[in-house]
């Protein structure tokens, strides 16, 4: 006879019980059920793990993964943050546009143009880069690979990257394309240590610059070390660090121009503003200027739609290790209804009705699963916790992802062991006490 699941044996002259009273009561109480439960299923240990693992994988990936996906989320939205506050990014759309003969785009965003978006209503302040990279060196210090920046004055607040020592260039500097520099912080330890870098001289490739200021350190923020680079004024960015041969052909030309709005101006008007201006400039009706124009929040949505996809597969990949764990708790089941077939005809006879049997395996199949979903919460935090501290991704723990996970596992628990509970629940009571 297989062994029973309940540690009281039934008496062999025990009388029929009630199995209703006032026709709602069965035979046993809500906690003689989740008892009896617990004990069938910590009387196979290993056979429960097993069945519960599936659930615990599928609960802990919907945590780590989620974790991934909102601290991926996290991390876009401070990079575009740190790059200033409430900007607007005026982009230009290389190989977009009308073409003029001999080749060259015939609309270009160039330097001049940071003048016209400046005088747009509710732009505060704008900025403008030239990058270029090139050796530094300072007395016995030498630096290789370094980035030079060429801005205009408003850079540090736009950007915001203010200064620790000295000063930055004014609209002077950059009218007289001054050979002046300020240094990011690391450059500046790096060139000069503990010695005062202000009025120092250093030589960027072959040009002498006399130091005026050093940033304050502000790290990385996306792909950009601001902390290793060399600000100078962005006509002498054009002037002497620009090739020759790329001046002839581009001119002027600039990649990004950023405008800082005011916080009382409508932003989106202002983005219609300079949309207009731009093209009544270039001569091109506004939907065919080639530059792209966007907010940070623009930025931060479409980086957003991207982790999104990503989160979506994740979450695939996460309930189909919860259907897995699923299909394993109801196949468990079935087989343990043909273990205690001769036990739920005992039951029966002594007054247990189909409802009372039903629940009964029902509630061990949900047990199974809440089981493995607690044991997949705890795995789930520990190794979001674990994956942020060692991977390059940071990670945030959702607390709506552990309500998910868990629900999701209890859902599974009723769905797959409703089958294996009706049929125990069918079972003919003199049938099954034949059973061997």
């Amino acid at each position: 006879m297989t062994e029973s699941t309940y540690t009281t044996p039934i008496a062999a002259d025990a009388k029929p019980q009630e199995s209703h009273l006032n026709g709602v009561t069965g035979i046993i109480s809500p906690a003689d059920i989740l008892r009896i439960a617990w004990e069938g299923v910590a009387r196979n240990k290993v056979r429960s793990l097993l069945t519960m693992l599936g659930v615990i994988i599928g609960v802990a990936a919907v945590i780590i993964m989620m974790a991934i996906s909102a601290g991926t989320e996290a991390q876009i939205a401070a990079q575009i943050e740190g790059l200033g506050a409430n900007l607007v990014f005026i982009q230009s759309g290389f190989g977009r546009g009308p073409f003029v003969a001999g080749g060259g785009n015939a609309v270009q965003l160039v330097y001049d143009d940071t003048a016209l978006v400046a005088g747009v209503g509710g732009v505060a302040a704008t900025s403008v880069e030239q990058q270029a990279v090139t050796s530094v060196r300072a007395g016995s210090a030498a630096l290789t690979d370094i980035t030079i920046q060429g801005t205009s004055p408003d850079f540090p607040s736009v950007r915001g990257l203010p200064i620790a020592d000295g000063r930055y260039f004014t609209q002077d500097d950059l009218d007289r394309t001054s050979k002046v520099v300020v240094l990011g912080a690391d450059v500046a330890t790096e060139l000069f240590g503990e010695t005062d870098p202000i009025g120092q001289t250093i030589t960027a490739g072959n040009v002498r610059l006399t130091v005026i200021g050093v940033a304050e350190p502000k790290g990385t923020v996306g792909n950009v070390d601001y902390d290793s680079q060399l600000y100078i004024p962005i006509t002498l960015a054009f002037s002497r660090f620009t090739p020759s041969q790329f001046r002839q052909f581009a001119g002027d030309s600039v990649r990004m121009i950023y405008a800082q709005v005011d916080e009382t101006a409508d932003i989106d008007q202002v983005v219609e503003q300079i949309t207009l201006k731009l093209a009544a400039s270039k001569g091109v009706a506004p939907e065919d200027l080639p530059f792209t124009i966007q907010t940070q929040q623009d930025v931060v949505d479409a980086r957003g739609a991207t982790t999104e996809a990503f989160r979506n597969l994740l979450a695939w990949v996460a309930g189909v290790s919860l259907l897995v764990g699923g299909i394993g708790i109801m196949n468990i089941m079935l087989v343990s209804v043909t273990e205690r077939t001769q036990e739920i005809g005992i039951r029966q006879s002594v007054g247990a009705t189909p409802n009372d049997i039903r629940l009964q395996f029902l509630t061990e199949a949900v047990m199974l699963s809440l089981v493995g979903g607690l044991i997949g919460i705890a795995a789930g935090i520990g190794g979001a916790y674990i994956f942020g501290r060692t991977g390059d991704m940071p990670t945030v723990v959702v607390p709506g992802s552990i309500l998910l996970a868990f629900g999701s596992a209890a859902a599974i628990g009723v769905f797959f062991g409703f089958f294996p509970a009706n049929k125990a629940a069918q079972l003919d009571p003199i049938e099954a006490l034949r059973h061997e």
